[in-house]
């Protein structure tokens, strides 16, 4: 069973009554339902939290940890950011979702400024999916349709995906690159697009068939640690 921690900044559910009406248990509540019933040991942490929810205790139990944050960024410590790298490094899995892009720790990861361009006009969206032989994609069709999104548009400042999954369309023309992986150490880190804080798109079903996916994609497995700095010879040297 995966250990999972569910990270969310909980302000806008608290600030706006329109997204306390779609996630009244918050983001993070909606996501670690989901996730629960999908077998996985689910936990959750949020800003307000002492240390954001994420002590050394639940940093060394989590396995997959996935991230949401919108409009509060910068009140993540940079001390808690630190910690949070090293275990990706380490091995843990990172799930980034929608507007966490612009956190602290995908911008710290990714060595980038993450920018997009954005729409806030509850257009429709379209997710090609590129690679259908992926373990994220187990289970989906040609496409996932969302019928109300938030636009992000090109360019996205990221470096270029080691694998790009899904690619995004929008009613009103602009193209996304919407599901990206990456490894950074020993760990995995998934970028997922959809999921903006005023639409239920954590309820449909097939969004929560990729992050379900990306949690079994992105747990630690078994490496051996690399070891670095000077080095003896395997074998004898002749002198020269």
């Amino acid at each position: 069973m995966v250990n999972v921690t569910v990270w969310n900044e909980n302000r806008h559910e608290q600030k706006n009554p329109k997204v306390s009406a779609v996630y009244p248990e918050g983001i993070h509540g909606t996501i670690a339902a989901f996730l629960g019933e999908a077998q996985f040991n689910v936990g959750t942490a949020t800003l307000d939290e002492p240390e954001h929810g994420l002590t050394d205790e639940v940093l060394n139990q989590t396995e997959v940890l996935i991230w949401w944050g919108h409009i509060a960024h910068n009140e993540v410590k940079d001390e808690i950011v630190e910690k949070v790298k090293q275990r990706v490094l380490d091995g843990m899995g990172l799930i980034v979702l929608h507007s966490g892009h612009f956190s602290k720790i995908f911008k710290t990861l990714m060595g980038t400024s993450c920018d997009l361009k954005w729409r806030e006009a509850g257009e429709r969206e379209r997710l090609w999916i590129l690679d259908p032989s992926h373990p994220i994609a187990e289970g989906l069709g040609e496409y996932i349709e969302l019928e109300s999104e938030e636009m992000y548009g090109e360019h996205f400042d990221i470096p270029a995906p080691e694998e790009l999954l899904m690619v995004s369309w929008f009613e009103g023309g602009e193209v996304f690159r919407s599901a990206c992986t990456y490894r950074r150490g020993k760990g995995k880190v998934f970028y997922f697009r959809p999921g903006h804080e005023t639409y239920p798109t954590y309820y449909n079903k097939q969004i929560q068939q990729v992050i379900t996916n990306a949690v079994k994609w992105a747990k630690p497995l078994d490496l051996p640690n690399p070891v670095y700095g000077n080095a003896q010879p395997l074998e004898k040297i002749s002198a020269k």
